[in-house]
């Protein structure tokens, strides 16, 4: 594991303070899940947007449910 330098505002941090000690977990253990946690949600957002962008540019297209059942062969 890396350490990081964080500065934090004063409420922050004592929220943080506050939670750990109520839960008896680490600081960094929230620091870390909260991190991952919003970092996922941006992973998600960027790749959303290049979806969006590659389609508004016709680098790429949608599908039907009917186009991928009769192109899997799973159409009735």
């Amino acid at each position: 594991m890396t350490a990081v330098s964080l500065r934090l505002p004063n409420e922050l941090k004592e929220r943080l303070d506050r939670l750990a000690k109520l839960t008896g977990r680490s600081k960094t253990f929230y620091m870390v899940e909260a991190i991952g946690e919003k970092l996922e949600d941006l992973e998600d957002l960027y790749l959303a947007e290049q979806r969006t962008l590659a389609l508004r540019d016709g680098r790429s297209r949608t599908f039907t449910l009917d186009e991928v059942e009769k192109r899997l062969g799973l159409a009735d």
